[in-house]
């Protein structure tokens, strides 16, 4: 028992101790030795607790990416309208814009980015991700047009593939360019959409 949960808390470390890493050189610039580096452990104790690398990316995504989600959700829950989550989640990444970015930006479009031609093992898992968000803002959006806040005849799935790819598309704008008035740009947009397009 001691001894497996010794390999729990081991391997834990080196997701934890990896994730930024991964996040900011991608998954085919971390190399065995930044891992070494960055958990001051040998390869040996890496291997002892991944098959190889591969198995490490799998790892630190669900890490980053579960953490990302798990934030974004604390914070929507928070509220009890369906436009007062649409708004929350709007409000969740103007204040952590500063944050996302120094970590290394979006894990989720990081990994898709990079999953489409290098990375074909993690390529379903980040498809399962996005799914699982564009599932929880459909549900939002349901609530919102069974509670008369939104307008009945909506696409709703529309609507938070959309917002998805705004949010998604503004934050590597903004990564890219150095320039956060990207972000505020999209979300703005997506505010626009709600108020304009959605609500009764």
């Amino acid at each position: 028992m001691g001894l497996t949960s010794k390999a729990e808390k081991t391997r834990q470390f080196i997701i934890e101790n990896s994730a930024q890493l991964f996040n900011k050189k991608r998954y085919v610039g971390t190399s065995l030795t930044d891992i070494t580096e960055a958990t001051k452990l040998t390869k040996g104790s890496i291997y002892g607790n991944f098959d190889d690398k591969d198995e490490v990316a799998k790892a630190v995504y669900k890490y980053n990416s579960d953490m990302l989600m798990r934030k974004i959700s604390e914070v929507l829950n928070r509220q009890q309208s369906a436009i007062a989550k649409l708004t929350a989640l709007t409000e969740f990444y103007k204040k952590n814009w500063t944050n996302i970015n120094s970590k290394g930006g979006c894990p989720l479009m990081n990994s898709a980015i990079e999953a489409d031609d290098n990375l074909p093992y993690l390529k379903n898992t980040i498809k399962k991700s996005f799914v699982s968000w564009a599932d929880s803002l459909n549900e939002i959006i349901e609530a919102g047009i069974r509670d008369g806040e939104f307008k009945e005849n909506m696409i709703s799935k529309d609507y938070s593939n959309t917002f998805i790819m705004i949010i998604e598309g503004a934050i590597l704008l903004s990564k890219i360019t150095d320039n956060p008035v990207h972000l505020e740009t999209g979300l703005n947009r997506v505010l626009y959409i709600i108020e304009n397009e959605m609500k009764r």
